[in-house]
């Protein structure tokens, strides 16, 4: 199996390229095409190689989650069969089936809405070096992996590409998007992660940490110019979440994971660090490849955590 690393949809207009998805506009003016590429990044570095089949893992499981928790609150998913898209999209079926989704046109709100279940990655240094994550203070003597007295939104910026995003506090957040939307993303995010991790739980999976993206929409039933809050992006894929495997979880240290964890352990085992995105030390411009066995490792892992939850 070849990855896709690009999309070539000539008669469409691509709108941007991100980490993963390539985005296009499409003849209907509220519609866009989100296609789910193979390509995966690590420390906001694009590798150079791909997943093979990762787009549509991520599909897959996107669309699982879009539709069992439409309750809580609605998303901007339109339809993932080609044949219902718009015409100039149908001629790239072969290109496209299994991983495209047309989507609603929001505007996205400037804010990745992390929720923390777990105390790991980042949040684990920052409170080992302050007793906080996000400068919310936390009870002292807790130890890496262990579950949160309870699950934490814990925001950050929303960074241009190439960029990194940065934890900010609540407070920094409220000032960023304005405190109404805060307030309706932070519910909702904290909704959508313990009603997910307690489902996941049952499957035997465990749900770390994951992050969410929101945008507005006109409203449908305001006679006003009000807008409407809307899941966008992807959601509870492994590209954005934490999973861990519940048999053999052990607090005190960090986790085997079905999540990009095993990709960036790699990378650093390599040689990466902070200033080397660009490449090795003295091979700086060549980027990053991924040896093959961490290729078909991290497909592995991604495939057991959809299947694990979706089946």
């Amino acid at each position: 199996m070849i990855a896709l690393t690009e999309t070539n949809l000539p008669d469409l207009t691509l709108l941007s390229r991100g980490k993963v998805r390539d985005v296009y506009s499409t003849s209907s003016p509220e519609h866009l095409l989100f296609v789910a590429t193979d390509r995966i990044s690590a420390y906001d570095v694009i590798l150079r190689n791909g997943i093979p089949g990762k787009g549509k893992l991520l599909t897959q499981i996107s669309l699982f989650w879009f539709s069992k928790l439409g309750h809580i609150i609605p998303n901007h998913f339109v339809t993932a069969d080609i044949d219902e898209m718009p015409e100039e999209v149908r001629k790239y079926k072969d290109q496209l089936d299994g991983r495209a989704m047309l989507v609603k046109k929001a505007k996205v709100v400037p804010l990745e809405a992390i929720v923390r279940g777990y105390l790991t990655g980042s949040a684990w240094s920052e409170y080992k070096r302050s007793g906080t994550v996000h400068g919310i203070p936390l009870p002292p003597g807790l130890i890496e992996s262990q579950q949160l007295p309870e699950p934490l939104f814990t925001p950050s910026t929303k960074a241009e590409q190439g960029a990194h995003d940065e934890n900010i506090s609540p407070e920094q957040a409220s000032k960023l998007i304005g405190e109404s939307i805060y307030a309706q993303i932070s519910q909702a995010a904290l909704k959508l992660y313990s009603e997910t991790a307690a489902f996941s739980h049952s499957k035997g999976v465990i749900l770390a940490d994951t992050k969410f993206e929101f945008g507005l929409v006109p409203s449908t039933t305001s006679l006003t110019n009000e807008e409407t809050l809307i899941l966008v992006d992807e959601l509870l894929t492994p590209d954005s979440s934490r999973y861990w495997p519940l048999k053999g979880y052990e607090v005190g240290k960090s986790q085997p994971s079905f999540d990009k964890q095993y990709l960036r352990d790699w990378l650093v085992g390599v040689g990466f660090r902070k200033g080397l995105e660009r490449g090795k030390e003295g091979e700086e411009g060549h980027g990053w490849t991924i040896d093959s066995s961490v290729v078909e490792g991290t497909r592995d892992r991604y495939a057991e955590a959809v299947k694990l939850l979706t089946s």
